[in-house]
């Protein structure tokens, strides 16, 4: 399952699910940026764990629950985080924040009221070159009290 839709690809085992998701599905929202599990920008979940999708092999999700940028905003925690993205304006140049996004999202579910360090623990690993992590932090508080009210 990508996103609540039954999929069947016809790939090797071992293909990252990265390229499955980009160059098989057609999902090219998940970002590769370098490859070895390093940086976070190919973030995404399986069964609600965010993953890695570029260390990833495609046989490790078979039959699990995969959830990328695009199918992030279909449920109240994920269209939160966007909206808070949004208003405060989070992205600079925006290649990471696929990763980050679908991690902040990850976090909230479970865990709806984090601390600045269950955030720096969650998003550990999600580099962003621009250095936004200030209102990435911002973000995720905000959304975070959108929920709760």
């Amino acid at each position: 399952m990508v996103n609540d839709r039954a999929v069947t690809v016809d790939v090797p085992d071992q293909m990252p699910l990265l390229w499955v998701l980009r160059d098989e599905i057609g999902l090219t929202g998940t970002k590769y940026g370098c490859g070895r599990s390093l940086c976070g920008a190919c973030t995404v979940t399986v069964d609600g764990q965010p993953v890695r999708s570029c260390a990833t092999p495609v046989s490790a999700v078979d039959g699990k629950a995969v959830v990328t940028i695009e199918g992030i905003g279909d449920d109240k925690v994920g269209l939160a985080v966007q909206e808070a993205w949004q208003r405060l304006d989070v992205v600079q140049c925006g290649y990471c924040q696929p990763g980050q996004i679908v991690s902040a999202v990850a976090l909230l579910r479970a865990n709806p009221r984090p601390s600045d360090a269950d955030i720096d623990v969650a998003m550990n690993g999600c580099i962003c070159r621009c250095g936004t992590y200030m209102r990435i932090r911002a973000a995720i508080h905000e959304a975070a009290r959108a929920l709760a009210a």
